[in-house]
């Protein structure tokens, strides 16, 4: 009992620290301390103390020489290559899925998720619900790094898109920005030719796929940080990136 509940405070702690970071309400350089996010998030040190080890390995946190962590500062460069890493390891699971084959059941669940989406955007792509979308593009990525089989490249991939700018998400803005309709419906006919080439066990179809699909990201920070300050209002985790 005393082990879920130690791990369940350390989830808590990893979610407010992380958030903190993403909101922009630490600033990159501000030295974190245990003491001080135990008192602003109302949980002791020790899940403290683990969430920040995460964090660092993660990469979104770096030590400080003279003790505690800082948000770590990425150039441009660290941050597409993290989001072309993405595409490297979705498209190596998208390839395995089609040369392993997949069970019907999965299949069925991401088509599933795809038919969600469709119904998300259907009704006014240029105003969709951008949360509910989001949710369901996040089921479909985690669906489709399961596909391989690989509990190698599941976790990999799920520690890369952790990093704010190399999440399937990143950068889709509110209803109206010129990012967001045209990506969404590219994104979707991207989706849907991925799991058509994996069900036809296409295997380089489906990983080329999958490796153009993860620039839509790239495009989208390209975009988003040709914005300045406006974009920084927008997307406080933005501050993480050096123009």
């Amino acid at each position: 009992m005393s082990y879920n509940k130690d791990a369940a405070q350390t989830v808590r702690a990893l979610a407010g620290i992380r958030d903190l970071i993403l909101r922009g309400d630490v600033e990159p350089g501000e030295r974190l301390s245990e003491p001080g996010l135990a008192e602003r998030l109302g949980i002791s040190r020790t899940p403290i103390r683990a969430a920040l080890a995460r964090l660092e390995q993660e990469g979104l946190l770096e030590r400080v020489p003279a003790g505690g962590h800082m948000p770590r500062r990425f150039t441009l460069e660290e941050a597409i290559d993290a989001i072309e890493l993405r595409g490297v390891l979705e498209g190596t699971a998208a390839r395995l899925a089609a040369e392993r084959g997949v069970e019907p059941r999965r299949m069925i669940a991401i088509n599933r998720v795809l038919d969600a989406i469709d119904a998300v955007i259907a009704p006014d792509p240029a105003n969709p619900p951008l949360d509910r979308y989001m949710a369901l593009n996040a089921e479909f990525h985690a669906l489709l790094s399961g596909l391989s089989g690989s509990e190698t490249i599941e976790r990999e991939i799920d520690r890369i898109t952790r990093l704010p700018f190399a999440s399937p998400s990143a950068f889709l803005d509110k209803p109206g920005s010129a990012v967001v309709p045209h990506s969404l419906i590219l994104a979707q006919a991207q989706h849907r030719t991925l799991v058509e080439a994996i069900s036809l066990r296409e295997g380089a179809r489906a990983e080329a796929v999958a490796r153009e699909h993860a620039r839509l990201a790239r495009r989208n920070l390209e975009q988003v940080m040709e914005g300045g300050h406006a974009a920084l209002r927008r997307f406080p985790a933005l501050a993480l990136v050096a123009g």
